[in-house]
C-alpha cells in the first residue's frame, strides 16, 4: 500500500508513521510537512531512510494533486492546533486546516484515493463539569476557537464531498493526545520539561478544566481499525475514557517526577478555556472492536515522563523558543 501521511513531522502523525512501518513493513511511506515550528524531522529519527519525504504545504494545490494521484490512501494529520496562536493569529488556521482539507479531498476524489481525516473532539466545544453526558458522533458541532471552528469546517468539507462527490472517506475526532514526541508548547510535555527544568508548573485558572487523555499510540491503532475497517462516509470518536481535571495532571506528573504534588503555580485562566471534554467511543468499540492498550493514565503518564527525560536532545530546541515566546505574550502555560 502507497500511504501519504500529512504532518507527520508532528506529534501525532510522527507517531503513525512509526507505528505503520513497525506493524506494516510492507507499506510505502510518503510524508507532506510544511516543517512549521511545530514540526521537526528529528520526530522522524529511525525511519527517514524508509520514507520518502516532501517539505511543503497542503495549501499547495498542485503539489497536493501531484502526491495524491501517486497514492492509494490520505491519512490527514496536518494542522495548525495551538488554541492560544489561533487565538493571536487566525489566518493559518484558515489557510492550513480549512483550504489544506479542500485541497486534499479535491485531490482524493479526482483519483479515487480513500482518505482518512483527523479531527478533534473540541469541534463539539466543551461540557459542563458536572455534565454526565459525553461527545457522541451525534453531538452538534459548538466550535469555541479559532481552531476549533477551522476544524469543524474541514470535517464538514469531508462529509459533504462524500455525500456530493462520493468521497471514499471516514472521519475520527480525538480525545486530547499524550505521549512522545509532542511539541513543548502543549500541556503536558510543557510541565514535564518545566519539571527537568526545575521551574515550577503553571496552571490556568482553578485547574478544574477536565480533559478526556488518550496516548498517542492508542489513537494511532484506532485510526488504522477505521482505515481497516470502518464504514465509508462514517464517523468515530477516539477515546479511552482518561478523564482527568488539569490540577489532578500537574499533581500526578509531580508525585511520578519525584516532587512535591503542591510545587505549582496558579495564572490568570486562558480567554474561553473550554471546561470539560468527553468521548463516548463505544461505536469505535463495539461496532470495529478496537480497545485501548493504556487504560489508565498512571500508567501512560509515566512512559511519557519517561521518553522526555530520555530525550532531551529531541526537546531542547524547541524549550527556550517556546518560552521566549511564552514569555512576550504574557501567556504563560500551555493548553
Amino acid at each position: 500500500m502507497r500511504i501519504l501521511v500529512t504532518g507527520a513531522a508532528g506529534f501525532i502523525g510522527s507517531n503513525f508513521v512509526h507505528l505503520t512501518l513497525a506493524t506494516r513493513p510492507e507499506a510505502q511511506v510518503t510524508v507532506l510537512d510544511a516543517l512549521t515550528y511545530a514540526g521537526a524531522l528529528a520526530s522522524l529519527d529511525g525511519v527517514l531512510d524508509r520514507i520518502d519525504f516532501v517539505q511543503g504545504d497542503v495549501a499547495d494545490a498542485a503539489l497536493v494533486d501531484r502526491l495524491v494521484a501517486a497514492t492509494d490512501l490520505v491519512v490527514h494529520f496536518a494542522a495548525e492546533s495551538h488554541n492560544d496562536n489561533s487565538l493571536t493569529d487566525p489566518r493559518p488556521f484558515v489557510q492550513t486546516n480549512l483550504v489544506g482539507t479542500y485541497n486534499l479531498i479535491e485531490a482524493a476524489r479526482h483519483h479515487r484515493v480513500r482518505y482518512h481525516h483527523i479531527s478533534t473532539d473540541e469541534v463539539y466545544g466543551d461540557l459542563e463539569l458536572d455534565d454526565p453526558k459525553r461527545f457522541t458522533e451525534d453531538t452538534p458541532y459548538n466550535p469555541s476557537s479559532p481552531y476549533s471552528a477551522t476544524k469543524a469546517g474541514s470535517d464538514l468539507l469531508v462529509r459533504a464531498w462524500v455525500r456530493s462527490f462520493d468521497l471514499q472517506a471516514t472521519i475520527s475526532n480525538c480525545s486530547n493526545n499524550y505521549g512522545p514526541r509532542q511539541h513543548v508548547e502543549k500541556f503536558i510535555p510543557r510541565q514535564i520539561t518545566n519539571v527537568i527544568d526545575g521551574v515550577r508548573p503553571k496552571l490556568y485558572g482553578e485547574g478544574l478544566n477536565v480533559r478526556d487523555w488518550i496516548h498517542v499510540d492508542d489513537h494511532n491503532t484506532a485510526v488504522w481499525t477505521i482505515i481497516d475497517t470502518g464504514r465509508i462516509g462514517e464517523t468515530y470518536l477516539i477515546g479511552a475514557d482518561g478523564e482527568v481535571n488539569n490540577t489532578d495532571v500537574i499533581r500526578l506528573i509531580l508525585e511520578l517526577m519525584g516532587r512535591s504534588p503542591e510545587g505549582y503555580d496558579h495564572v490568570t485562566d486562558r480567554a474561553g478555556h473550554d471546561l470539560r471534554y468527553a468521548i463516548d467511543a463505544g461505536r469505535l468499540r463495539t461496532e470495529l472492536g478496537w480497545t485501548p492498550h493504556y487504560r489508565n493514565f498512571r500508567e501512560g503518564l509515566q512512559a511519557t515522563i519517561d521518553w522526555y527525560v530520555a530525550n532531551e536532545a529531541w526537546w531542547r530546541p524547541m524549550k527556550d523558543a517556546t518560552e521566549a515566546k511564552y514569555a512576550a505574550t504574557q501567556s504563560v502555560v500551555a493548553r
